[in-house]
């Protein structure tokens, strides 16, 4: 859905306002996070995709004019939405790189109204899913090469688009697959799953649900086995894989100490020939809790990773802004104490080892290795090129992981990098700030 009314009422408000006084100069607003929260060493960069729908689409229908009349837009008000569309350029920082505080991860230079009128929708899919892909990613880098990891977020994340964006995310960062039949057939993924405490309860014997769900699920059985009791579920669990000669299986922990009944499990499991059989846990996991698995040596195969990642528990959210930079030809900043801006439309600079330069836009690399992150992505409102395989994404992901520093992947109290800036940035920005107190000291009439 490309609505222009999933915006916050002052965007519509704005846009109006600019169009009222035919103020059709280019505008560029970056969109960026101020600070990471304080377990976060970087950011992963995503919601690009769905932006891009989004703009692509994003028009006035008869039926949202007949409600804007409603709330007070005027015919010329309504006359002008009605023409309105998205022809703008966007540069990105593609899915799956890191980032930092302070670097755009877009910006977009349209005519004002435009512009303006997107920044609660990008906002929105931005923060959010960078938030997650985020969470996402300490999840994979706390596993390690230990434990695959399934997403078993769709149940408890906040919504539907919310959930399904979950799944392309975890799978885009390094989760092998998701129980979220839906994602899976619109991105392209690996559906996963188990069963329910619910099925084994629905049986007269955990025994016989075992038996029957293996019979009905050939080469995908795994048995849940702490319904009653995780051990006796065990034991179940070996006498049905033995007695139907199962090629595949596993076997789930949900409750409990992880960590102990997986090595019982495990023990029990290679005492009846079995050490083929891999053991799946679950259970509010989340990157600290799979750190600890692997420093304790748990023999666990496989974790599902459900609500704490799909929420981002610990930091559900990030400092992102949206900010006008340049309007008109010229850069322009805001001074407000702890949110100052810097002007104008902008590129970072990355070289070996994720040392990041903030520059303006058109200045030359800092050094012959460097790489530009922001890259044209639309041009005149549409897409430059085809949408990227998701595979892609998590080449890009793994190329920028291996570079992180250890002490920037800390879980607890990661060391935050920051960019250098440019002195061609920082002069436009004292110059931006001396003609921003002059304007603040001004007439604001007209």
């Amino acid at each position: 859905m490309a609505s222009p009314l999933l915006t916050d009422l002052y965007g519509l408000t704005m846009a109006a306002s600019y169009l009222r006084r035919d103020m059709v100069g280019e505008a560029t607003f970056s969109l960026f996070v101020r600070r990471l929260p304080p377990t976060r060493g970087f950011l992963v960069a995503a919601g690009l995709e769905t932006c891009l729908d989004h703009l692509e689409q994003v028009h006035f229908t008869g039926d949202d004019l007949d409600y804007l009349a409603t709330i007070g837009f005027d015919a010329a008000a309504l006359d002008a939405f009605a023409a309105l569309h998205f022809t703008g350029e966007v540069r990105a920082v593609p899915e799956g790189r890191m980032v930092f505080a302070n670097e755009p991860l877009l910006e977009v230079t349209a005519p004002i109204a435009e512009a303006q009128l997107v920044e609660s929708f990008l906002l929105n899919q931005v923060t959010m899913q960078t938030t997650v892909a985020t969470k996402a990613a300490r999840c994979v880098m706390a596993a390690g090469n230990n434990i695959d990891l399934i997403e078993f977020g769709f149940r408890r994340a906040q919504g539907i688009d919310a959930g399904m964006a979950v799944a392309r995310l975890a799978v885009m960062v390094g989760f092998v697959g998701t129980s979220n039949v839906e994602a899976s057939r619109r991105f392209g993924l690996a559906p996963m799953g188990t069963m329910a405490h619910s099925y084994i309860e629905a049986f007269p014997s955990e025994l016989e649900a075992f038996r029957s769900f293996a019979r009905d699920r050939t080469g995908q059985s795994t048995f849940l086995v702490d319904t009653y009791d995780t051990m006796g579920g065990v034991g179940h669990a070996i006498e049905v894989i033995r007695s139907l000669g199962l090629d595949r299986a596993a076997i789930r922990i949900d409750s409990g100490d992880l960590a102990a009944m997986a090595r019982r499990a495990r023990k029990a499991l290679d005492d009846a020939g079995l050490p083929e059989v891999r053991i799946v846990v679950s259970g509010g996991l989340d990157e600290f809790a799979l750190e600890a698995l692997v420093s304790e040596g748990a023999p666990v195969d496989v974790a599902g990773v459900g609500t704490r990642m799909a929420t981002s528990a610990d930091a559900p959210s990030v400092d992102s802004a949206y900010k006008l930079v340049a309007y008109d030809g010229g850069g322009v900043v805001k001074l407000s104490e702890d949110k100052e801006t810097l002007p104008g439309a902008k590129q970072v600079y990355r070289r070996p080892g994720l040392s990041d330069t903030l520059c303006l836009r058109g200045e030359e690399p800092p050094t012959p290795d460097s790489e530009a992150l922001l890259v044209v992505v639309m041009e005149g409102g549409r897409r430059t090129g085809e949408r990227e395989p998701l595979d892609v994404a998590r080449a890009r992901f793994e190329g920028d992981r291996a570079a992180l520093a250890d002490e920037q992947v800390d879980l607890e109290r990661p060391v935050q990098a920051e960019p250098m800036i440019s002195p061609a940035l920082a002069a436009l920005a004292r110059q931006a700030r001396r003609d921003a107190r002059v304007r603040g000291g001004g007439d604001e009439g007209g």
